[in-house]
């Protein structure tokens, strides 16, 4: 291959997996988003016991460094500044009798608080 020749590489995994229960929550929250939201982010912000906090909310713009992936229900965003701790977790939607929530499977937690609320890396 000559140096003027092109590579092509395969396109990069998304930090975070989404099941489909999650494609179709993130498509349910913006069915109903608020008319200036573009779609839905995760982040991580230093909270609870543990020291880091799961936190999904609406954006109504891109900020440079986020992640963008492209659902079927809508766009979700990754916090820049969180990809990081969170490269190759999978993130769900459960809903029992009881509760409702995101749940994570993310192999950078080395522990997590009691209450689930928070997790260290």
């Amino acid at each position: 291959m000559s140096d003027t020749e092109t590579k092509t590489r395969p396109a990069p995994k998304a930090a975070v997996i989404l099941t489909a229960a999650a494609e179709q929550r993130v498509a349910d929250l913006m069915a109903k988003a608020p008319e200036d939201a573009i779609g839905v982010k995760l982040s991580t912000p230093r909270r609870g016991c543990s020291g880091l906090a799961y936190s999904v909310d609406y954006v109504s713009e891109e900020t440079k460094f986020d992640e963008k992936i492209e659902t079927p229900g809508g766009v979700f965003y990754i916090d820049g500044a969180s990809v990081l701790y969170l490269i190759g977790s999978t993130m769900d939607w459960v809903e029992d009798d009881f509760t409702a929530g995101f749940v994570f499977e993310n192999p950078n937690a080395k522990g997590a608080c009691g209450c689930g609320e928070s997790f260290m890396v």
